[in-house]
């Protein structure tokens, strides 16, 4: 069974798909700028959006490192997977594999005995 994913990390989730989102519609308009030289409105609107979605990120991540207690390298890689393109995706899927997205101390479903009762308990 999994670990259930907490407020703060399914908010880091989103957020990181909206960076990795915007990045790359930000990565679409400068071809269309500079290789194709078609338009430049996908750096217009991109470049807005992922320079919102970039601070947001940012302080979603620095968010849920204090509430969900990420060790410090792991805030550093959050923060620095911002920086080169769409590497926000794998570092999500890295956070929630590894259970760093859950509440610290949450037990995994299932982990826990079932309590007893009566005669099964031995009362």
């Amino acid at each position: 069974m999994r670990t259930p994913v907490d407020r703060t990390g399914r908010a880091f989730a989103v957020v990181a798909l909206v960076e990795a989102f915007t990045w790359a519609g930000l990565l679409v308009g400068m071809f269309l700028k500079h290789v194709t030289e078609t338009t430049e409105l996908g750096v217009t609107v991109f470049g807005r959006l992922h320079g919102g979605a970039f601070l947001v990120y940012v302080a979603v991540a620095l968010v849920a490192a204090v509430r969900l207690r990420w060790p410090w390298w792991v805030t550093g890689l959050a923060l620095a997977a911002a920086v080169p393109p769409l590497v926000t995706l794998p570092l999500e899927r890295w956070l929630r594999r590894t259970g760093r997205l859950a509440r610290p101390g949450a037990a995994l479903a299932g982990d826990e005995e079932p309590e007893r009762s009566g005669a099964a308990a031995g009362v």
